[in-house]
């Protein structure tokens, strides 16, 4: 597919003054949004802890986590926390921001667009288990009680049982 490069804001949560425009690898293979440290630094955003990263050559480091930032992308935009490499190293737009976004990359074009099946506003789905015998979601009941299926709602629809 080649790669995919899109213009993305950042903006710390805590702090809106602070915000950057950059542009950004998209990478369906990674997890997280990944700045550089001078960009973090930059967004005066917290570390708020350290964990174990697995790269594509299998090498695994311990680096930290910052928060909190809304990613404004494609016209849409979500609150993440971000994984911080050195200096100098390309920003990168992971699964998670995507997927949360409802956003997708179009192979033909190699640009981000929203998902076609929800242009106006992202759509999250949400995966539950339900009784056999009602309509309502369970939070908690005996395996022997469950239909084994799980269902997607639009969040507008989800209290609607037409």
């Amino acid at each position: 597919m080649g790669k995919v490069v899109e213009k993305i804001k950042v903006i710390n949560v805590f702090e809106p003054e602070r915000e950057i425009e950059l542009e950004a690898v998209i990478d369906t293979g990674a997890t997280m949004l990944v700045l550089p440290q001078n960009v973090i630094d930059k967004l005066n955003l917290r570390k708020m802890r350290e964990v174990k990263v697995r790269y594509a050559n299998n090498k695994t480091e311990i680096k930290s986590i910052y928060g909190v930032v809304t990613v404004e992308m494609c016209g849409r935009a979500g609150e993440f926390n971000v994984l911080a490499e050195p200096e100098g190293a390309q920003p990168l737009v992971g699964q998670i921001i995507l997927e949360q976004l409802d956003l997708i990359v179009d192979p033909s074009t190699r640009k981000v667009i929203p998902n076609p099946r929800s242009p106006e506003m992202p759509m999250v789905e949400i995966l539950m288990a339900t009784s056999s015998n009602s309509m309502y979601a369970v939070c908690y009941c005996s395996p022997k009680l469950l239909r084994a299926s799980h269902t997607r709602y639009l969040l507008g629809d989800m209290y609607s049982y037409g």
